[in-house]
């Protein structure tokens, strides 16, 4: 079965970004999302989920633990469990990108309160 936007569950998140579900089972999940300019996400951590990001289009921030990285179009960076992190796009440009999460555990995420 061909797989795109068209065809699968999409959802909003944070400020107006978006989120496409491509794969979802219980040994992975393969999202594509987008984050409009000058957005990002909760600082988080998973118990056990290890993640994938993998950047499409525009420039990413990520902030892993208390250290910053930055990834362009066709950067990849691995996230482990229980590492405490978040993406930023901190550009005036979209940011599209890939995001696997390994095993397929929807429910493994904790916020981390400011």
């Amino acid at each position: 079965m061909i797989v795109n936007k068209n065809n699968t569950i999409r959802y909003q998140w944070g400020n107006k970004c978006e989120a496409w579900t491509y794969i979802q089972s219980e040994n992975v999940i393969i999202k594509e999302e987008i984050m409009p300019p000058h957005t990002e996400e909760q600082l988080h951590f998973h118990n056990e989920t290890e993640q994938f990001f993998y950047i499409l289009d525009g420039k990413a921030s990520f902030l892993l633990e208390s250290e910053k990285i930055s990834l362009s179009k066709n950067d990849g960076i691995k996230i482990s469990a229980t590492q405490i992190h978040k993406i930023i796009n901190e550009t005036s440009e979209e940011l599209r990108f890939l995001v696997m999460s390994f095993p397929g555990n929807m429910n493994d995420r904790i916020n981390i309160q400011h």
